[in-house]
């Protein structure tokens, strides 16, 4: 375990004591609700503290971990070792004209509303994904037929050396549920959005019509990570999760969904093992009864 004062003391020196968390339980920040401790836990204030974290984990060789709002994340039970960092801070969100630039750690949900009161449209198909605008770049999110891509226009990332830069929409390789940001080690701090001018009144009866959408599918009332499994092609996830006879299957306190089979929901205390073990469960049933390969959607990281 990573865990010595020689550390704590340069990352306060960097940010502040009250930005740095020490053994910190990682199923407080994910919406599962699962995963063991952090060595140390990192929520910077600003651009520079990021780079300065990354460039002291270069280093002293200290192991590094980036931490959205962990909407589409498991964190095993071991946890994560040395530096979590986590942008939670950096929730910035201004519209000059037609284009938003929103901060990282920002909810992408609240850029959609932000879109909604300017009157901007483009944006409503993200009016319920749970997740940040970081993360809503590093997997292209999308909903409803709509995706990052459409309106990105351009980011500012800290790369894995802690330089800064920026870089366009196309830079990025977004693709389906998927970019290049894991790849090239990317931080997304900041992303700006170019919308069109639009009507309020029907731009908020389009994203009513997806929250009431998303509220009556989606089994909200319990932690988890969202949908598990991307769209297999010619397929459903959900469906075949369904006519396999999966659903209200439990390993443990974790169980896929009797209101939504692409959802894994954490029903009574689940552990991350129980958890990861129902989604592997799901994958070989599906594949053993109908040749399909469901491939997650959702990253699992951390130590058993």
């Amino acid at each position: 375990m990573v865990n010595d004062h020689h550390t704590y003391e340069k990352l306060t020196t960097i940010t502040s004591e009250k930005n740095v968390m020490v053994n910190e339980h990682l199923k407080n920040h994910t919406y599962t609700r699962l995963g063991g401790m952090a060595d140390f836990f990192v929520t910077p204030e600003t651009y520079e503290q990021v780079k300065q974290i990354v460039k002291l984990s270069i280093k002293d060789d200290i192991p590094f971990t980036l931490l959205g709002n962990g909407s589409n994340l498991i964190v095993k039970d071991g946890g994560i070792r040395g530096i979590v960092l986590n942008l939670k801070q950096l929730t910035s969100i201004e519209t000059t004209g037609t284009t938003i630039v929103a901060q990282s750690g920002a909810r992408i949900i609240d850029v959609s509303r932000e879109a909604l009161l300017k009157r901007l449209t483009g944006l409503e198909f993200a009016c319920g994904i749970p997740g940040s605008v970081g993360g809503a770049l590093f997997m292209n999110a999308g909903a409803y037929g709509g995706e990052i891509k459409d309106v990105l226009e351009s980011a500012i990332v800290v790369d894995r050396n802690g330089d800064l830069y920026t870089l366009s929409a196309h830079d990025l390789d977004l693709e389906y549920r998927s970019s290049n940001i894991p790849e090239k080690g990317y931080i997304v701090l900041e992303a700006t959005f170019s919308m069109e001018a639009g009507n309020y009144e029907e731009i908020k009866a389009v994203m009513d019509d997806l929250t009431f959408k998303r509220e009556s599918k989606q089994p909200l009332e319990y932690p988890s990570c969202g949908s598990v499994f991307k769209r297999p092609p010619g397929y459903f996830a959900g469906k075949l999760i369904q006519d396999s006879g999966l659903q209200g299957k439990e390993i443990g306190g974790a169980q896929v969904s009797l209101k939504h089979a692409g959802f894994i929901v954490n029903k009574d205390g689940a552990s991350a093992e129980e958890y990861i073990g129902l989604i592997h469960f799901v994958q070989d049933t599906v594949k053993d009864k109908f040749g399909v390969n469901l491939e997650r959607e959702v990253k699992i990281i951390g130590e058993d």
